[in-house]
């Protein structure tokens, strides 16, 4: 996967609808958006990609997701209230799909302190979204920019583009959490040979919080499967099914207000 140089980025005006605060705290009626042509920033000189647990881009040299990484400086940067998050968007996207990605920033903007915003030549850490092969991105802030891909066929989905977003934010799958073993078991036996991979557990930060199966980072229970069969199953019940979920639960919002310290008001991130 080669980078391809960036293009021009149009931002358009139907970007109004994510309203969120301008960088400058007592900006408060601006738009986040500019619907000039802005010249987009060199690629990210990245080669040599791979991607493990089944959506999450790793370099060659370092073959390893961070364990966690957020404690090893991949936390996006937080400016007083809000966490900004510089974003571009392929201009390779039609209106309709890119809607759909920022319809996914903006349920961000709605429950935390997280607040996308259009880059511009002062931002050095990025997200370029672009339709790569498949849906993945980088766990947490990479240094000069990182892609996270939303391929167009199979990829543009609210729920995914949460999911791949809560990756960039350095968030790892809920089945790979370190206290997994608790609650479901791994069944190996069922899983299609070569991917037994995605189902490695990772020294993770839990924040407190509970094991979520209706969390958008869960996998399904018949992922990466052979036969059929499920790969992961509940301890506490067998027969219990998940991986359905279509946008972040309570417990994905509150593992990102407490990992980014966003204060509460009125049961929202203020």
């Amino acid at each position: 996967m080669t980078p391809a140089f960036f293009l021009l980025i149009f931002l358009s005006m139907a970007d109004v609808s994510l309203n969120a605060p301008a960088k400058a705290e007592d900006q408060t009626d601006g738009s986040m958006f500019n619907p000039e042509v802005i010249p987009g920033p060199s690629a990210p000189m990245i080669t040599g990609i791979s991607i493990v647990h089944g959506d999450i881009a790793v370099l060659n040299d370092s073959l390893k997701n961070a364990d966690p990484c957020t404690a090893k400086g991949c936390k996006w940067p937080k400016s007083g209230k809000y966490v900004y998050v510089p974003y571009i968007i392929s201009s390779a996207y039609s209106q309709e799909q890119r809607n759909i990605i920022l319809g996914g920033m903006e349920s961000f903007h709605l429950s935390t302190c997280i607040r996308f915003v259009p880059w511009n030549s002062d931002d050095c850490s990025y997200i370029y979204f672009e339709s790569k092969d498949g849906c993945w991105s980088f766990v947490g802030r990479q240094d000069n920019g990182q892609y996270l891909s939303l391929q167009k066929n199979g990829c543009l989905y609210h729920g995914t583009v949460q999911h791949e977003i809560l990756h960039a934010l350095g968030f790892h799958h809920e089945q790979c959490r370190s206290d997994r073993d608790k609650y479901v078991c791994i069944n190996k036996k069922n899983i299609e040979p070569g991917q037994e991979g995605n189902f490695k557990k990772e020294q993770t930060n839990n924040l407190g919080t509970p094991y979520d199966f209706y969390s958008i980072m869960h996998y399904g229970k018949y992922d990466f499967s052979i036969n059929g069969q499920p790969t992961i199953f509940a301890r506490a019940d067998p027969y219990f099914d998940w991986g359905h979920a279509k946008h972040m639960s309570s417990n994905d919002i509150n593992r990102i207000n407490k990992l980014y310290e966003c204060l509460a008001l009125n049961g929202s991130a203020s």
